[in-house]
């Protein structure tokens, strides 16, 4: 699914509500303008950013031949999927990144004072492999600050993993789903189900949950993982991907609203995770990730603002209970070196979604930290 100009952002916003009114939208980019450039930040209605007054989210990227990552290819939650040292990834430079705000710094993070004044309590993330990717980064990050501590690692479980730590009594947990919304199996076949959360049911009683969904809404062919969509008691073979992510994301929305209490639960949501597949994204037509050992060093981003991401802004603008976004797109459009590629062990081809680690979502993890004490 494609970017968009500033301007088509702003348009997208219009025809989201025209969506949210029931009036029905054949086609989004119909309705894309292609001129009058807007700033991204003003297509944001209301949302409550992690970093507060401060935007951790507009900086670059700093060299630092000092820095060293918070962990290392042994850490023992790592899945081979991400671990790109151990697979013989050759380079160490796209280690050496840090992030710098534009305007502040990011608090540092301490994996001991999150155990100590989290005691005895529940992180959750729910969602896809994007999750995943960022709860074994946090994992880590936590053990490599008490590396003696005793933990418990729970392999996935109906639906569910977690690493205990046992000396704090601080469970980190993983909840995967694709959509957040429903998927089922029925007579007909596989049926997406956009307005059914009955998965909520397991996400209660956290204390924090951070979600994430896009990564899956845009399969088609033999990786989609649905037959049909469910919408308003109604079957259809497919729709426009972004209206159906509107509606999805629409449910998770009146889910929070009907059940987080925020004096007890903290939410996030972990923001749109871009991929590199396509150089054109950054002016370098012929090229993915494969072979990238440097960031991209522009000001902006060539290929703009993706267009999950103006949806993600347009429900959270609209929702009642606080959810805060870890806006990690832009810092992640940057990254184009940051991905496995071709050193993953668990992966066929090249891999320029999901993320090396130790790498970019300990970043995420940062921004996560700093949101919960900065």
């Amino acid at each position: 699914m494609g970017y968009l100009s500033k301007a088509a952002a702003a348009s997208l916003f219009l025809t989201l509500f025209l969506v949210s009114h029931q009036i029905k939208a054949h086609d989004f980019n119909s309705l894309l303008p292609n001129n009058n450039a807007t700033n991204a930040d003003e297509v944001v209605v209301a949302r409550k950013l992690a970093g507060g007054k401060c935007n951790w989210f507009r900086g670059s990227w700093v060299y630092d031949a000092s820095y060293n990552p918070p962990y290392d290819s042994n850490c023992p939650f790592i899945d081979p999927e991400f671990n790109c040292q151990k697979y013989g990834r050759p380079d160490k430079s796209y280690l050496k990144y840090r992030w710098q705000p534009s305007s502040c710094s990011l608090p540092r993070f301490n994996g001991l004072n999150l155990l100590q004044q989290w005691r005895g309590k529940k992180i959750m993330f729910v969602g896809d492999s994007l999750s995943l990717n960022q709860w074994q980064s946090l994992s880590c990050m936590i053990h490599s600050w008490v590396p003696n501590s005793k933990y418990i690692f729970s392999p996935f479980r109906n639906g569910i993993a977690s690493v205990t730590f046992q000396d704090y009594g601080v469970r980190i947990l993983l909840y995967h789903t694709t959509y957040l919304v429903d998927l089922d199996s029925e007579k007909v076949g596989r049926v997406l189900k956009l307005d059914s959360i009955r998965g909520g049911n397991a996400w209660r009683g956290m204390d924090v949950l951070i979600f994430d969904t896009w990564h899956w809404w845009t399969h088609t062919g033999r990786t989609q993982p649905f037959d049909y969509i469910q919408d308003g008691g109604k079957l259809y073979k497919d729709m426009n991907r972004l209206v159906a992510f509107y509606k999805g994301l629409t449910t998770w929305a009146r889910w929070v609203d009907r059940n987080v209490d925020p004096s007890k639960t903290k939410v996030f949501f972990q923001g749109i995770s871009p991929i590199h597949y396509e150089g054109k994204d950054w002016n370098q037509p012929s090229r993915s990730c494969k072979g990238e050992t440097t960031p991209y060093s522009g000001t902006s981003y060539p290929a703009g603002i993706p267009q999950s991401w103006v949806v993600v802004n347009k429900v959270l603008s609209r929702i009642k209970k606080p959810v805060y976004l870890l806006d990690i797109t832009y810092l992640s459009q940057l990254r184009k070196e940051a991905h496995p590629s071709v050193y993953s062990g668990q992966h066929s081809g090249t891999d320029c979604s999901h993320w090396c680690l130790p790498g970019l979502p300990d970043t995420w993890n940062d921004l996560f930290y700093g949101a919960l004490f900065g």
